[in-house]
């Protein structure tokens, strides 16, 4: 026995493998005995194992940062292979896919995530890329719109309705921010102007499309479109994204100053921040935007100065004590460094929320990727065609990004996700999307979304490369 596990200590590789052949013939009796059941019912023990499940593969697919990949990555893909071993006859995974509880975490998993990503920017910093924000969504939703509605839409897939080339254009705007944040958090590139530029540009992307959206889909209804009607959603959209930086910026200090009178622990600082991160997620999805632009806005307007009622924490106060009796240059160095602890608390307190939830939503997101849509070649060339137009699409929006790397702007815009996902699911909703087309841009997400990561880590490693070598 001893010898077994000095077996398993001495080959990590193997060690991961047994985890993960372990984990299947797990699920696999559990899956077994449940089909057995005479009534079959959903219990809340099943969605904790497949929590538990999820967290365990999405931590071993982090095997792929040893191969200079994000663990994004590794998330995905593994989701993916659970999400198609249907293909191959096991339908062990298959009722993840239907588990409405794992569904919601999943979409609480990206608010988090892009709540994070708003506490981590500056909004200092974020007015100062803009301009270049502002072009890059402009020219990511002009150009794939005008390719796919009215040049390669037609080409490629004639005889179809106007309306079912302006859906596709439409598809084809969107921008999957989460992919991408991910990606710029995994490296530590959230800082750079790059991705500063990104997070601006993917937030008015998405204005930009709901505006498209909407106008589609009135057309695909009652067949035209006035004016007024455009320019309400426009000014809901952008009235809903200034408002919420103006009063996030007011009430955050009130509301850090009354909480602080009834409470100053860690727990009230953590329910202030999620809870205010959690209300302007539902407010964005009432106006008609994504939950994260939201969440994003809330992260970005939430500053540390807003908790500086609250008790420091124990460590901190622990490490006073300490600098007090060290020589002046050394106590000067250790409160600078809390200081600096202090002042990423909040994101600190969020982590562990974020280590929670966000592997399940990127390995339930590659889970739902359907790798049969490859199997049917006419749509698989129709698709190509289709990816090859969202790729150039965004990758051109870096061109007007300023003096930055315009490819890694570019790339960065590139996942279309969940959000292309929607889109296309309410045009086939309206009965204007067919299934050969909905097929289609399927696969199109399937490969923004897997081909981005490497892609945008390949770009920023090179640029780091370069900065190293005229350093």
């Amino acid at each position: 026995m001893l010898h077994s596990f000095h077996w398993l200590v001495k080959s990590p590789f193997k060690s991961v493998l047994c985890i993960v052949i372990s984990i299947f013939i797990l699920c696999a009796s559990i899956a077994k005995a449940d089909s057995e059941v005479v009534e079959p019912v959903h219990t809340i023990a099943q969605t904790f194992l497949w929590m538990a499940v999820i967290l365990v593969v999405a931590k071993i697919s982090s095997l792929v940062e040893r191969i200079g990949q994000p663990s994004v990555l590794g998330e995905l893909v593994i989701g993916v292979i659970m999400g198609n071993l249907i293909l191959v006859g096991l339908d062990v995974f298959e009722p993840i896919k239907q588990d409405s509880i794992i569904g919601f975490l999943s979409e609480l998993g990206v608010v988090i995530l892009l709540f994070q990503i708003g506490l981590e920017s500056n909004i200092q910093k974020m007015k100062q890329v803009g301009l270049s924000a502002f072009l890059v969504a402009c020219v990511g939703v002009v150009v794939p719109f005008v390719l796919g509605a009215y040049i390669v839409g037609p080409w490629i897939m004639p005889g179809l309705s106007s309306t079912a080339y302006l859906f596709l254009g439409a598809t084809l705007t969107a921008t999957s921010v989460g992919i991408t944040a991910r990606v710029f958090q995994d490296l530590k590139k959230l800082h750079t102007k790059e991705a500063r530029i990104v997070l601006g540009a993917a937030v008015i992307d998405d204005v930009l499309g709901l505006i498209i959206l909407a106008v589609v889909s009135t057309i695909a209804t009652v067949g035209s479109v006035g004016l007024g009607m455009v320019s309400w959603i426009t000014a809901k959209a952008i009235l809903f994204l200034i408002g919420s930086i103006v009063v996030g910026k007011i009430t955050a200090p009130w509301l850090g100053k009354v909480f602080a009178k009834i409470n100053t622990n860690e727990g009230m600082k953590f329910t202030l921040a999620i809870s205010f991160g959690l209300i302007f997620a539902f407010l964005s999805q009432k106006i008609g935007l994504a939950p994260i632009v939201g969440a994003f806005a809330a992260g970005l307007v939430l500053d540390p100065v807003h908790f500086t009622l609250f008790q420091e924490t124990e460590v901190g106060r622990d490490m006073k004590s300490v600098a007090t009796h060290a020589p002046h240059e050394m106590k000067e160095k250790i409160i600078h460094t809390i200081e600096q602890y202090e002042h990423k608390h909040v994101e600190d307190l969020i982590k562990p929320v974020g280590f929670l939830l966000v592997p399940i939503f990127f390995v339930v997101t590659g889970m739902n990727v359907k790798l049969e849509t490859l199997f049917n070649v006419p749509i698989l060339l129709i698709s190509l065609g289709i990816t090859v137009v969202a790729f150039i699409g965004k990758i051109v929006s870096g061109i007007v990004a300023g003096k930055v790397n315009k490819y890694i702007v570019g790339f960065g815009m590139i996942p279309r996700g969940e959000v292309g996902l929607i889109f296309a699911m309410m045009g086939k909703s309206l009965g204007v999307v067919s299934d050969e087309i909905f097929s289609a841009i399927v696969v199109m997400i399937i490969l923004s979304t897997l081909l981005t990561p490497p892609i945008l880590t390949f770009l920023l490693k090179r640029e780091d490369r370069l900065a190293h070598a005229t350093a």
